[in-house]
C-alpha cells in the first residue's frame, strides 16, 4: 500500500490538562480552582472522582516526558494551573508553582519535545470564582496579567502559548447547564462569560505579543452543524442558530468581524449585553498566528416547533432546535465517530476565515480498553481506528488546500475526565491509578509507526 504522508515539518504530538494529571492538589503553594471545589459537590462528579492525586504527573512528569520521547512525539501541549501561578487568582506570583513548570519545559527541551503551553483549562482559582468567575470583567484583565507572569518565566524557550482551551464549554458548560464547574444555570451568565473569556484572550494575546510570543494561539471546539434533512428550512434555521452559538459567536469577533447581528439579537433575549464595551471587539480581535480545532464528533439537529432544545448547554434553543441522538459507532462517551465531520469542519473555517493556519489540538476516543491478564497489554483496535480514521480526514482536508499544520492526540495518558471521573479513558497510555504504571496501549505504538513515517 502507498503511505499517506503529512507535509514536511507536519507536527505530531500529544495533548493533557493540569487538573486531569498533574495532582498535587495541595503542594507548593496551590489553591482550589472551581474544579476542586466541583468535583467535591455531591452529585456532580462521578463517584465523588477528584484531581487530587490523578496521574501525580507533578511528581512523575520526568517518567512522563521519556515516555513521550520513546514514542516519538514532537511537541506536547500541556495547560498551566492558574492556581499554582498565582494562588490568589491576582496579587503575588507563587514560584514554587511556576518552577515546576520551568522543570517540565527544560525536560521537553532535553528529549527534543516542542512544549505547546495552554494557559487556561478550565481551572479558574476559586477565589475568582466567589468574585463572579468570567462572569466579571476583570477576570479578564486578571488573565492576562496571569498569562505576562507564566511568559516571563517560560518565555526563553516557549514558542507557542494558546490562551484558552475551549471557551464554549468552559462559558455554556459552567454557567448554562451547570454540568462543568463551576456548576451555574443561568442563560444570561453564560453568555457573559462567552464574552469575558473572548475579551480575556484578546488582552492576554496583546500582552504576549508585546512581551515578544512568536506564535500565539487560542483553541477552540468548533462543531460540524448539519441538518438532519439538508432539504427542509427549518432544519436549516437549526444549524443557523447552533452554528452561530458554537462556532461564530468566537470565530467572527476572533477574526476581526466583530459579533454576529443574529447572535446579538439571541443574546439580548437573555441579558442585556451591556458587559459589551466599545473597544472590545477590537480587543478580541488581536491577531493570532494558529487556530486550535478540538474535534470529537459531529452535531445534526432538526428544527421543530415542539423541540425540547439543548437545555441550558444551548440557551435559547427550546422551541426550535432538536439535537438528534448520535448514530452508527459511538465512542463509550456516547459520542458518534464520523471522520468525514472533521474533513468538512476544516474546509468550512478554511473557506470563511481565510488565511488562518491550524492545529488539530485534541482528536480522540474513549474505549472500554480492557487489560489483558499476563502481561497487562491494552490492544485498543477500537482507537486505532478511530485515529486512523480521522487523520486520513485530516489529510483529505490538507490536499484539498487547508492549512493544517499538525495534529496532537487526546490524550496522552487516561486522566480524570471530568464529570467522568476515572471511568472513561482516552489515553493512548494506560494508567493504573492504584499504582501509577503508565503502559503504552496498541495505540501508542501505532501512533509511534506514524509519527516515524510521517504518515499512514
Amino acid at each position: 500500500m502507498n503511505t499517506l504522508r503529512f507535509p514536511e515539518g507536519f507536527v505530531w504530538g500529544a495533548a493533557t490538562a493540569a487538573y486531569q494529571i498533574e495532582g498535587a492538589a495541595h503542594d507548593d503553594g496551590r489553591t482550589p480552582s472551581i474544579w476542586d471545589t466541583f468535583s467535591r459537590t455531591p452529585g456532580k462528579v462521578f463517584q465523588g472522582h477528584t484531581g487530587d492525586v490523578a496521574c501525580d504527573h507533578y511528581h512523575r512528569y520526568r517518567d512522563d516526558v521519556a515516555l513521550m520521547a520513546e514514542l516519538g512525539l514532537r511537541a506536547y501541549r500541556f495547560s498551566v494551573s492558574w492556581s499554582r501561578i498565582r494562588p490568589d487568582g491576582t496579587g503575588p506570583v507563587n514560584p514554587r508553582g511556576l518552577d515546576f513548570y520551568d522543570r517540565l519545559v527544560d525536560a521537553l527541551a532535553e528529549r527534543g519535545i516542542d512544549p505547546i503551553v495552554t494557559l487556561y483549562h478550565w481551572d479558574l482559582p476559586q477565589t475568582l470564582e466567589d468574585r463572579g468567575g468570567w462572569t466579571n470583567r476583570e477576570t479578564a484583565e486578571h488573565f492576562a496579567e496571569y498569562a505576562t507572569a507564566v511568559y516571563a518565566r517560560l518565555g526563553d524557550r516557549v514558542r507557542t502559548w494558546t490562551t484558552l482551551n475551549e471557551p464554549w464549554c468552559s462559558a455554556y458548560l459552567g454557567y448554562g447547564s451547570g454540568i462543568h464547574a463551576p456548576g451555574v444555570q443561568d442563560a444570561g451568565a453564560a453568555f457573559t462569560a462567552v464574552h469575558h473569556l473572548l475579551l480575556g484572550h484578546g488582552l492576554a494575546a496583546r500582552a504576549l505579543r508585546a512581551a515578544g510570543a512568536p506564535t500565539v494561539s487560542i483553541t477552540l471546539n468548533p462543531a460540524d452543524v448539519q441538518p438532519a434533512d439538508p432539504n427542509s428550512a427549518a432544519d436549516a434555521a437549526a444549524v443557523r442558530l447552533v452554528d452561530g452559538m458554537q462556532n461564530r459567536i468566537f470565530l467572527d469577533p476572533l477574526t476581526g468581524a466583530g459579533y454576529p447581528e443574529d447572535m446579538l439579537t439571541h443574546i439580548a433575549r437573555h441579558v442585556e449585553p451591556t458587559f459589551i464595551r466599545d473597544g472590545d471587539e477590537k480587543t478580541i480581535a488581536a491577531p493570532i498566528d494558529l487556530l486550535g480545532i478540538n474535534f470529537y464528533q459531529p452535531t445534526y439537529v432538526a428544527g421543530r416547533p415542539d423541540a425540547a432544545g439543548g437545555g441550558g448547554t444551548w440557551p435559547g434553543t427550546e422551541g426550535a432546535v432538536e439535537f438528534l441522538p448520535a448514530a452508527g459507532p459511538l465512542t463509550e462517551m456516547g459520542w458518534s465517530i464520523e471522520p468525514a465531520g472533521l474533513a468538512r469542519l476544516l474546509e468550512r473555517i478554511h473557506t470563511d476565515y481565510p488565511g488562518l493556519p491550524m492545529m488539530i489540538t485534541e482528536n480522540g476516543g474513549a474505549f472500554p480498553d480492557p487489560v489483558r491478564p499476563g502481561d497487562g497489554r491494552v490492544a485498543d483496535d477500537d482507537r486505532i481506528a478511530y485515529l486512523d480514521g480521522h487523520l486520513r480526514a485530516a489529510h483529505e482536508a490538507i490536499s484539498r488546500g487547508v492549512d493544517l499544520r499538525g495534529y496532537l492526540v487526546w490524550s496522552l495518558l487516561d486522566n480524570f475526565e471530568w464529570a467522568e471521573g476515572y471511568r472513561k479513558r482516552f489515553g493512548i497510555v494506560h494508567v493504573d491509578y492504584l499504582t501509577q504504571r503508565r503502559t503504552p496501549k496498541a495505540s501508542a505504538r501505532w501512533y509511534q509507526e506514524v509519527i516515524s513515517r510521517n504518515g499512514l
